[in-house]
């Protein structure tokens, strides 16, 4: 039997003690809802139902995901680290102050809305900026993952994780963003002119290989055999590795890159920047100037990504099958892969030209046989 006792304060503890179970302590504001309490969870406990809810109770959401990424996030990949780090602080703005018993699927539903309907965000003419579903969907898988990690490991005794009974927006369209004749033109002179020669070989390496930017920035002389014209990529974003082959251009690039004159001896990274306050050297941080150049040409739309986007479209429009594009790719699925090959309508009218006239040749073919018979 629970205990139930009045406290100095005016308030009811029920304090229950059964063997094979803690010491489990909850204070109400009337005797009746401790009464009841106790009641429940000796219930609870009889049929093994019981979860010990008092440290997810008594921890915040805020401590729960400052904790998360003190303890989870540093041993996943750079790029994954400083993503969760950015999605954490809408998350810890509004779940902050509850515990994480009180993060019910109402209330993740409630964020979901706010986000995806720009309530938290305003332009200059005070209307709502809607947040991308993609935006929110990783949200909400960093949200889930954080429960999963306090229910299996942390021991919290949540009974479930509430963002499995939420619904995710639906994933957006692929973007398609392509280069037109004009563009590129105007983009690689723009490149070209920078005084730092490593952005104009990042830049057309992207172009002629569809390798990620982290993969480029964070490659190292040894992965370039210019010998046999291949890239051997250790870490990718799918954790596969591969190997990518190399066009005449991009090996005339990679051949320009590895001769710089100025290139250190203290780093083995062949698009490396400043050394930091701790003296180490780290990748070429490209990114601001980027942003400032592709704005320059009247490209402010066209994302670095775009490049690889580009790249993996003309692979296709060049003959290529779908298992030679997405092994230089690294694509694991052809669905994954169809998002990045679209193809120029007016580049195919050619090709259907083609169709029709080999067409017309078999129609017309058998009259012209049966004539001379």
């Amino acid at each position: 039997m629970a205990t139930i006792v009045k406290t100095p304060s005016g308030t009811w503890k029920a304090v229950i003690r059964k063997t094979g179970f803690p010491t489990t302590i909850k204070t109400f504001r009337l005797k009746k809802d401790a009464e009841d309490w106790a009641r429940r969870t000796e219930d609870e406990m009889v049929r093994g139902l019981f979860v010990q809810r008092a440290p997810a109770e008594r921890l915040t959401f805020e401590k729960a995901m400052q904790r998360y990424l003190a303890e989870v996030t540093p041993i996943k990949r750079p790029m994954t680290q400083s993503g969760e780090r950015k999605r954490s602080v809408p998350l810890i703005d509004f779940f902050g102050k509850y515990s994480l018993a009180a993060v019910t699927p109402e209330l993740i539903a409630q964020y979901r809305d706010k986000r995806l309907a720009g309530d938290d965000r305003r332009d200059d003419g005070g209307k709502p900026i809607p947040r991308a579903a993609n935006t929110v969907r990783l949200e909400l898988a960093l949200l889930g993952h954080l429960f999963t990690v306090a229910v299996k490991e942390w021991g919290l005794g949540l009974a479930y994780n509430p963002v499995l009974n939420v619904r995710r927006p639906a994933p957006g369209a692929g973007r398609n963003r392509r280069l037109d004749a004009d563009e590129e033109v105007r983009l690689l002179a723009a490149v070209d002119a920078h005084s730092n020669p490593m952005l104009r070989w990042i830049v057309r390496v992207a172009l002629e290989t569809g390798m990620r930017s982290s993969e480029i920035a964070t490659l190292r002389r040894n992965q370039v055999d210019l010998e046999r014209r291949i890239v051997r990529l250790l870490e990718t974003k799918n954790t596969l590795p591969r190997t990518v082959p190399l066009t005449t251009t991009a090996t005339a690039i990679f051949q320009e890159a590895l001769a710089h004159p100025i290139r250190p001896i203290d780093t083995d990274l062949i698009f490396f920047g400043e050394p930091g306050k701790d003296g180490k050297r780290r990748p070429y941080n490209f990114n601001k100037v980027w942003l400032d150049i592709k704005r320059s040409v009247g490209c402010a739309d066209f994302r670095f990504h775009d490049l690889r986007h580009e790249a993996v479209s003309r692979f296709v429009e060049a003959g290529l099958s779908d298992q030679e594009v997405s092994a230089i790719s690294g694509h694991k699925s052809m669905q994954m892969l169809k998002r990045y090959t679209h193809l120029r309508a007016e580049d195919l009218v050619g090709r259907l030209d083609n169709l029709a006239n080999q067409s017309g040749t078999r129609n017309r073919a058998p009259s012209a046989n049966r004539r001379e018979n």
